[in-house]
């Protein structure tokens, strides 16, 4: 009788990831785990309560490979613009986990949904260098930003439209500015409300 294989929690945890990579939640279940582990369900929990712990655990990892996205340009020169361009690549990159991320039901609006991710205040500060605004506004010109930002992530998350890495910097580089212009000529969010 060949040995019992002793798999760890994190062994669990990356087939499970890689399996939400590939093929979102819907994808994830315990038999699949075991199939590719070669195993029985048991090592799955022994480590997990449940699924839903096993999902939870994803959860915080697909966030966390998201933040290393948004925070890995969040120091430099051109800030604003980085974080908006990690965001789109992303999309692009883990399509899977920014549908699980950004593209579910919430009941939650704009602002309020921006301000729910630990990153947003940081992107709001580096905005806020760019644009001179004071907090209050920059806060109401990002969710316009984002917004924005946002339909590009998923149109590129949804292969719905394909765009070349220098139509996506321009757009995002030149509407921003387009978008400080005319937010600023307008006293900023004075026309219409986005809360």
């Amino acid at each position: 009788m060949p040995p019992r294989m002793m798999f760890k929690k994190e062994d669990v945890l990356k087939i499970a990831y890689e399996i939400v990579e590939k093929e979102g939640f819907n994808g994830l279940n315990a038999r699949g785990i075991a199939e590719k582990l070669h195993s029985s369900v048991h090592p799955i929990f022994k480590h997990f309560q449940d699924m839903e712990e096993l999902k939870k655990a994803v959860y915080e990892k697909i966030y966390d490979k998201y933040q290393e996205y948004m925070l890995s340009g969040i120091h430099e020169k051109l800030a604003y613009k980085k974080t908006g361009l990690s965001y789109i690549q992303f999309a692009k990159d883990y399509p899977e986990f920014f549908k699980i991320l950004f593209m579910q039901s919430t009941n939650l609006n704009a602002e309020k949904f921006i301000t729910a991710d630990k990153v947003g205040d940081d992107v709001i500060k580096a905005g806020q260098a760019l644009t001179g605004l004071p907090m209050e506004e920059q806060k109401k010109f990002h969710v316009k930003v984002w917004i924005f930002t946002h339909g590009i992530a998923c149109l590129v998350a949804t292969k719905t439209v394909e765009f070349s890495e220098k139509e996506i910097s321009d757009l995002l580089g030149n509407t921003v500015l387009e978008m400080l212009k005319g937010f600023k000529q307008i006293g900023g969010n004075k026309s219409g409300k986005c809360n």
